[in-house]
């Protein structure tokens, strides 16, 4: 005997609903491997549990690629199917744009931090490591860069210290020196002076 159809409406009882949940998202993301493989096809799947965890597949590195795409055909399908009217409806389409990019690029963020990695496949773990060693990379490029900038300046002060410090040295020098010779001045002038006064009372007496 053949198998009678089944119904569909939601499961009452949550742990089943749980393991339904949890068999059906995996037969999903199984065929949806599978037409991507045999057709050559772009795939891209979200799916959201009712606790809000986000399971998604992609076909391409990035799943934001596909949105992105997938954003650019549905807009661009709109606007000629729904002509003028189309435009009266740009302000919504374009939040739901960004809130679907909001969405995705907060999943990254998180991803980026470490966290909700059980939702990524092989191919998006391996993603996700090569955008972090890019990013590693360009942080340490940045790093040494701002270092080298240090140092330079740093050095740039150094050497301007040491000119002030040998202008100043060499100001000093030459003061001490003209403060030299106006001391042995004074002492030539107050040397002589008795002497000349010696010399004039020895000829008045003489006198």
């Amino acid at each position: 005997m053949g198998r009678g159809k089944v119904e569909l409406k939601r499961i009452e009882n949550k742990i089943n609903r749980q393991v339904t949940f949890s068999k059906r998202r995996s037969g999903l993301l199984k065929k949806a491997r599978e037409i991507s493989v045999l057709c050559d096809a772009d795939v891209a799947l979200i799916v959201f549990s009712t606790k809000g965890k986000l399971f998604d597949y992609s076909t391409q590195p990035s799943l934001e690629r596909t949105l992105e795409r997938y954003e650019r055909n549905s807009y661009a399908e709109r606007q000629v199917g729904e002509g003028d009217q189309a435009s009266n409806k740009n302000w919504v389409i374009e939040h739901e744009k960004l809130e679907a990019r909001l969405e995705v690029l907060q999943r990254y963020q998180r991803n980026f931090m470490g966290e909700e990695l059980d939702s990524l496949n092989l191919r998006g773990l391996q993603s996700l490591e090569q955008q972090l060693d890019s990013a590693l990379k360009h942080i340490r490029s940045r790093k040494n860069q701002t270092m080298h900038e240090s140092i330079s300046e740093l050095q740039k002060k150094d050497r301007e210290l040491r000119e002030h410090n040998n202008l100043l040295a060499k100001k000093i020098k030459e003061k001490k020196a003209l403060a030299s010779q106006e001391q042995e001045g004074l002492t030539s002038v107050v040397i002589t002076q008795p002497l000349e006064s010696l010399n004039i009372g020895l000829v008045s007496s003489r006198s």
